[in-house]
């Protein structure tokens, strides 16, 4: 089966980002595929890539990029969402004039036409979050 799920919570407010990407971890162990995982509102803070939880905890945006890498799994993030919460990849800093940014691959910027094409290609679309 063919999955694509939208992450709609931020990393450490609530269980929910950390249960879409145990969600992910399972439907590949399972055999499924993932064709895409999008986030989309405070759910784009998962891409943060200077978030930086205690080490005792679990990094979230350390394990989405592992997890991305190993299984080829495209992680978009919605552009309108993380320009607004200070989420911007080095083409949109240069743009915006900025001095810094804090998203990088395999995380990429990009529309609402994404999550659109991820409903249409997938036998099933997850959300998690608000």
């Amino acid at each position: 089966m063919i999955f694509s799920v939208c992450v709609l919570c931020a990393p450490y407010t609530s269980q929910e980002a950390f249960a879409a990407y145990q969600f992910v971890q399972a439907a590949i162990t399972k055999g499924h595929t993932i064709h895409r995982v999008f986030f989309h509102g405070d759910g784009v803070l998962n891409a943060n890539c200077l978030n930086t939880p205690p080490q005792d905890e679990l990094n979230l945006h350390t394990a989405w990029v592992d997890l991305a890498n190993t299984y080829k799994i495209e992680l978009v993030v919605c552009i309108a969402s993380a320009l607004r919460r200070g989420i911007i990849d080095q083409d949109e800093a240069q743009r915006y004039e900025k001095p810094a940014y804090s998203l990088q691959a395999p995380f990429i910027l990009s529309g609402l036409g994404q999550l659109i094409d991820a409903i249409i290609e997938s036998d099933r679309f997850i959300s998690f979050g608000n």
